[in-house]
């Protein structure tokens, strides 16, 4: 169906799960714009009047739930004769992988997880909706940890039909409580008997009832005791323990009661003074397993029978049953005439209603009497079965009067087809219980896949679906003509047998072009600043690369603007790069020539000059220092724009001694200061007007 469009809305773009009833779609809804996930009833259930009415109902009814813990269903319709329920897209992953991954998981998560599923439930039985298939598969954790509740109403149509389909059972027994294995009315307390379950599950990733039929699970359910979890897992606190065997009495009236009792229990059960609490105790066994005889037996009705004695009483009491005497004598019969049945003692007619009630029962104990011993079992120590191959390891199993059910791995250091693991190892069970049997598979080999030319994220994430972890991966970043963060070249190459849990995947991403400082070209030639843009593998712009135009700041023929790198900018080899070239001053600058005279503070005394100035070109330009030792002259050239004069500022022994200003039309002023009286410094401090000449 991938591909197909519903109600010409819902484009279907992946199967993301299914089940025995329905396929589950990852969709897009071109209305809203936005993913939903679509639930498909199977083909062979649309036929089905009475499922498909029940199947609508009970969806339309989740649909009334709202709250953050439930996924939320947004429509329910029919294309033709597809049924199907649009919902909210979780993007993250279902409890039951996660359990494949990581259980038993922490304590502290499973608790987490579980009382956001209590919230859920919580609010389902107040809308008066029972789940009715509560299991991890059912149980959806977002990338944000939001634990969300689906499939809510679905379990209750499948309930009222049947709970077969092609040998296969619809919803999974595993998490069926005993009166839903019983086929009797379930309430809320039946959805907190299998979250019992999962909470089993997820600390010990075992299930505390398991068989090679549906039936034999059923049965378990009803009559069975199971492992307790600390003897699995003895990380579990006994408070936490508490909660699940609570959950798992087979009296409903002994588990909790409602979810928010349960949710009460899982708030405080991590707390200090909880976690060593005494294990809680039940007069009935483990399960509560006398469950099943508490059962109403209906009685057969005692019909009357007028050919027998006891049933021929009249009591006296009952004054309207003898035939009054005034009736009888206006009807010409004497009250002699009137046939009056003889009274019984009245301890008679207690002790033919106690042999009424008593009879069929004890008829009834004589009829299931074997049935019930034909259950009882007898307890088998599980031997340990590590490092036998598996057909040694099952029929070991079968001569003790155990199942092996054999499940198959990938191990890298256990040879194939030798038993890895095993569960109930060392423990007693019931006699047909089944054993769970880890066999090696070898080292598993996989084909390498190509993961160039994409982002380094996309090729982790491809990397990992295959079942390499991300320590396996190795990244080296180069230079590169590719985008950065592309991966160019992968080790080993496509197509090559890899080990999924040992082989080291080598992966070069580029980082981008290689980069280097420009280098400053500005007041260079025109050729020598092409030159060193050959020298450096960088080009000029293919269109307008060198450009001329006037300019104060450098002579004609130098270089006085690049762009657009400027010096120090990072570029890359290859890059284009345009220059601006000096034809010359503008035609209404103005250069002017200036003999600047200085003398030592004291004549032959060596002292510091320094020559600044200010003019079209620039403000504070350095022209440079001199030692002098007696008057001396030295020449500035000034370039004035009509905006701009020029200023030349003299420093001697870091003390200003001489300003000079020169305007556009060249009239000079100067003002010349005593060094006794300092004028600006380099520190900020005022001219002294006193000390001009």
């Amino acid at each position: 169906m991938v591909g197909e469009q519903l109600a010409s809305r819902y484009s279907l773009m992946e199967q993301v799960g299914g089940g025995g009833m329905a396929l589950v779609f990852k969709a897009h809804d071109e209305v809203l714009k936005r993913h939903v996930a679509i639930k498909v009833l199977r083909q062979q259930f649309v036929n089905d009047d009475d499922f498909v009415r029940r199947f609508r109902r009970e969806a339309q009814a989740a649909a009334a739930l709202s709250h953050p813990n439930v996924v939320s269903i947004y429509d329910v319709g029919q294309d033709g004769d597809t049924h199907y329920i649009v919902m909210e897209y979780i993007e993250g992953q279902n409890l039951n992988e996660k359990i494949k991954q990581s259980a038993p998981l922490q304590v502290d998560q499973a608790v987490h997880i579980a009382s956001q599923i209590c919230e859920a439930l919580d609010h389902a039985h107040h809308n008066r909706i029972i789940h009715r298939d509560i299991k991890p598969h059912n149980i959806l954790i977002g990338k944000n940890g939001r634990v969300k509740v689906t499939d809510f109403g679905i379990a209750r149509a499948v309930a009222s039909t049947t709970i077969t389909q092609t040998g296969s059972v619809i919803g999974s027994v595993l998490y069926f409580s005993p009166e839903h294995a019983k086929g009797v009315t379930t309430d809320e307390k039946s959805d907190l008997y299998s979250l019992g379950i999962v909470m089993y599950q997820m600390l010990t990733n075992e299930l505390p009832f398991t068989a090679e039929t549906p039936i034999s699970v059923a049965l378990k359910h009803l009559q069975d005791d199971y492992i307790l979890p600390k003897a699995l897992n003895s990380l579990i606190p006994q408070s936490v323990e508490n909660i699940i065997i609570k959950c798992l009495r087979k009296d409903p009236n002994e588990r909790f009661q409602t979810g928010k009792d349960m949710q009460a229990a899982l708030d405080v059960c991590l707390k200090a003074e909880k976690l060593h609490e005494p294990k809680i105790t039940f007069t009935k066994p483990l399960g509560g397993s006398d469950f099943d005889m508490e059962a109403t037996i209906p009685i057969p009705a005692i019909k009357a029978n007028t050919s027998q004695s006891p049933k021929e009483f009249v009591s006296t009491s009952d004054k309207s049953t003898l035939p009054p005497l005034s009736r009888s004598a206006k009807n010409g019969t004497s009250a002699e005439s009137v046939n009056v049945p003889k009274q019984q003692p009245k301890w008679v007619k207690p002790v033919w209603i106690a042999t009424g009630i008593l009879v069929p029962i004890l008829i009834i104990y004589l009829i299931i009497s074997p049935w019930m011993l034909s259950f009882k079992t007898n307890d088998v120590d599980v031997p340990d079965l590590s490092n036998q191959t598996v057909i040694q390891a099952s029929d070991t199993l079968r001569s003790i009067g155990l199942m092996p059910e054999v499940i198959y791995e990938a191990n890298e250091t256990i040879a194939k087809d030798l038993v890895i693991r095993q569960d109930k190892s060392g423990m007693k069970v019931k006699e047909h219980s089944s054993i769970k049997l880890f066999v090696s598979t070898g080292i598993e080999s996989l084909k390498m896949v190509s993961v160039t030319s994409i982002k380094l994220s996309d090729a982790i994430t491809a990397l990992q679906k295959l079942g390499i972890k991300s320590e396996q991966i190795q990244v080296e970043h180069m230079f590169s003509n590719e985008e950065p963060d592309t991966v160019i070249a992968q080790s080993p190459p496509v197509d090559t047998d890899v080990t999924a849990k040992s082989t080291i995947i080598k992966l070069t991403v580029s980082q981008g072009e290689e980069t280097f400082p420009m280098p400053n070209l500005l007041g260079l030639t025109e050729n020598e600043a092409k030159a060193q843009l050959l020298k450096l593998n960088l080009k000029l712009a293919s269109t307008d690369g060198i450009e001329y135009s006037e300019s104060y700041l450098y002579g004609k023929g130098q270089v006085w603007k690049q762009f657009p790198y400027e010096p120090n900018d990072p570029v890359a080899p290859t890059s284009e790069v345009k220059l601006f070239v000096s034809t010359g001053y503008p035609k209404d600058s103005k250069e002017f020539s200036y003999d600047v005279q200085v003398s030592p503070i004291t004549d032959g005394e060596v002292c510091q000059i320094q020559i600044t100035y200010s003019d079209a070109r620039g403000n504070d330009i350095d022209w440079g220092r001199r030692s002098v030792s007696k008057m001396s002259t030295f020449p500035v050239r000034l370039v004035m724009s009509p905006i701009q004069s020029g200023t030349i500022t003299v420093k001697t022994n870091d003390v200003v001694t001489s300003i000079i200003t020169v305007s556009y039309d060249q009239q000079v002023s100067v003002q010349n200061y005593d060094v006794s009286t300092p004028a600006t410094t380099d520190n900020g401090a005022t001219i002294d007007d006193g000390g001009l000449n």
